[in-house]
């Protein structure tokens, strides 16, 4: 059976430090509450899917939160850059013989298991996997083994992301997923009227 490793990276859920394009609309407050919502719809988009799970968190590895510790391994981040550090997580994964390994991100309001399950069976007969944002960038990347120019000089958190990424993989045989928005501006959010309205909730 082949060895599958779903990763994915979350920010410590501190006042302040999470979504702040978004904070500068709806409030620091607000926009914790968002991530804190978009990081429990990840882990049981990620409960379901019976293979080896790995959550990196950016600033300290956290017990007794929502990443239960008998489903999901828990590291830390490591490099200057979110490329360097996914770099380092997928040359990881591959150190410990994964042999398709997918990282997805933790802020898709619309993220359901099928757009994981459809990425690690794409790898069957594709080298890489990209589920595209509606921004520029992607939500998800898989591949089978390290393909470091995927990591290396892009502008993150920019519309060039995607496009610099495929151009690195002109080479490869790659396989696009259904593109979608993760939320990252309070227009971003207005997309969501039902994720609106449970922020709205308690205020």
């Amino acid at each position: 059976m082949t060895k599958n490793l779903i990763l994915v990276f979350v920010r410590n859920p501190e006042l302040g430090k999470v979504k702040t394009r978004l904070a500068k609309t709806i409030g620091a407050s607000a926009a914790l509450k968002t991530y804190t919502i978009l990081l429990s719809h990840t882990e049981s988009v990620l409960q379901a899917i019976p293979y080896d799970k790995v959550v990196y968190y950016s600033e300290e590895i956290q017990q007794n939160d929502l990443w239960n510790e008998t489903l999901y391994f828990k590291k830390l981040q490591k490099g200057f850059d979110l490329g360097a550090r996914m770099r380092h997580a997928f040359g990881m994964a591959f150190e410990d013989s994964y042999e398709k390994v997918v990282i997805v991100g933790s802020d898709l309001y619309n993220l359901k298991p099928t757009h994981i399950e459809d990425a690690f069976e794409a790898l069957d007969d594709h080298d890489i996997v990209i589920g595209p944002s509606l921004d520029g960038g992607y939500y998800l990347l898989g591949m089978k083994e390290l393909h470091s120019a995927v990591f290396e000089n892009k502008v993150w958190g920019t519309n060039s992301v995607l496009k610099t990424t495929l151009n690195d993989l002109k080479q490869q045989n790659v396989k696009l997923l259904e593109a979608l928005n993760d939320i990252d501006t309070f227009e971003d959010l207005k997309a969501h009227p039902k994720l609106l309205k449970m922020i709205k909730k308690d205020d």
